[in-house]
């Protein structure tokens, strides 16, 4: 039990790093959808891959202050997000066309949903 707290403390930090990530994901989203026309799904891909870069940095760094060697680290990082990705995609097209939910409405609940998936991957078998 006394991993608890620690656990809560990992879960936070990842939580502020997805913050961070996910201002990044929302604005090159937007810019590339809303301002230079791209396809949304290719805005969202590229949006949240570059997010993926800033939270693995800052994941390694601050949330679970890794050691390892961070290239198998990184790529380990980059498989989970690419199921991430995929998943967000998913639940993106689910919420936004099948249920009609607006565009970034519909991705807040994509990423709410990965969330739990990126967390659990990376804590228990990442970092």
């Amino acid at each position: 039990m006394n991993d608890v707290p620690a656990v809560l403390l990992k879960a936070f930090k990842f939580g502020v790093v997805g913050l961070s990530g996910l201002i990044i994901d929302f604005s090159i989203t937007w810019l590339c959808k809303e301002k230079l026309k791209w396809n949304k799904y290719l805005s969202n891909s590229l949006g949240f891959s570059l997010a993926v870069v800033n939270n693995y940095t800052w994941n390694r760094l601050w949330t679970f202050q890794s050691e390892k060697a961070w290239m198998p680290e990184l790529l380990l990082f980059v498989v989970y997000a690419l199921i991430g990705l995929l998943l967000n995609n998913l639940l993106l097209m689910l919420f936004h066309e099948r249920f009609g939910i607006r565009f970034y409405f519909a991705k807040s609940f994509a990423i709410i949903c990965v969330f739990a998936w990126n967390f659990l991957a990376n804590f228990y078998f990442n970092f």
